[in-house]
């Protein structure tokens, strides 16, 4: 994919995200069941990155989970207005640290973390290589043993979903498995959305060149839309 593409389906989400962040966090109060999955792996006093943070409710599931003082949290996000819910959310971790920064166009190119999270977001990365180049990246600001862990949203073998799909315009050229989908709840907008499939999501788990410590399933309405791999360096 080029980068003019790279660009503007880039553009797209963010423009999706500056209309919906309001709703989108609304609707996005919860902690998804998956995330009990990565407990085990992890240990106190803990930092962690969490790329794309959005409202910041991963951040607050830790809290939860290991006390406010154990966890030194980095929220990452392109939109102000969801870093203002995160900030909000996270007044109970002293330490928590936000930044906008777009990080498709500006990867995470700094820090060592116990833990690096990519929740709710590789759908939104445009172009098989840049994927796999994001992944590679991230598994650079892991500490040694660290854990870093990604999910894929599996929305296209669903029909509810396929059903919100519409049609490219006619002057842009996507990838096999890149789709516009439509949003339906309150304002009207569109969002780019990439599914990985399994094939996809192996070629991503070595592209990190970090060991898989475990796979799953979980989430949503039938508790597997997304995929998981937790992976350790």
């Amino acid at each position: 994919m080029n980068d003019s593409t790279i660009h503007r389906l880039n553009a797209i989400n963010r423009e999706f995200y500056r209309v919906t962040a309001d709703e989108f966090d609304q609707t996005r109060g919860q902690a998804w069941p998956g995330w009990n999955v990565l407990l085990p792996h992890l240990k106190t006093p803990l930092s962690v990155l969490d790329v794309g943070c959005g409202n910041g409710r991963f951040g607050v599931f830790l809290a939860e989970h290991f006390g406010a003082t154990n966890v030194q949290y980095h929220g990452m996000d392109n939109n102000p207005a969801l870093l203002e819910h995160a900030r909000a959310a996270l007044t109970i971790l002293p330490d928590a640290r936000f930044e906008e920064r777009d990080i498709i166009e500006n990867p995470p190119d700094s820090g060592l973390y116990d833990l690096v999270v990519l929740f709710g977001v590789m759908h939104h990365i445009p172009g098989a290589e840049q994927r796999q180049n994001f992944v590679r990246t991230l598994s650079h600001r892991i500490k040694p043993g660290g854990i870093l862990a990604f999910a894929c949203w599996r929305f296209y073998e669903y029909e509810r979903f396929r059903q919100r799909v519409v049609p490219w315009p006619a002057d842009i050229s996507v990838e096999a498995n890149d789709y516009l989908l439509d949003w339906r709840r309150g304002e009207v907008a569109l969002r780019y959305c990439h599914y990985v499939d399994d094939t996809e999501h192996a070629a991503l788990v070595a592209a990190t060149g970090l060991t898989e410590i475990q796979s799953y399933r979980a989430d949503g309405f039938d508790g597997a839309v997304n995929r998981y791999s937790l992976l350790k360096g």
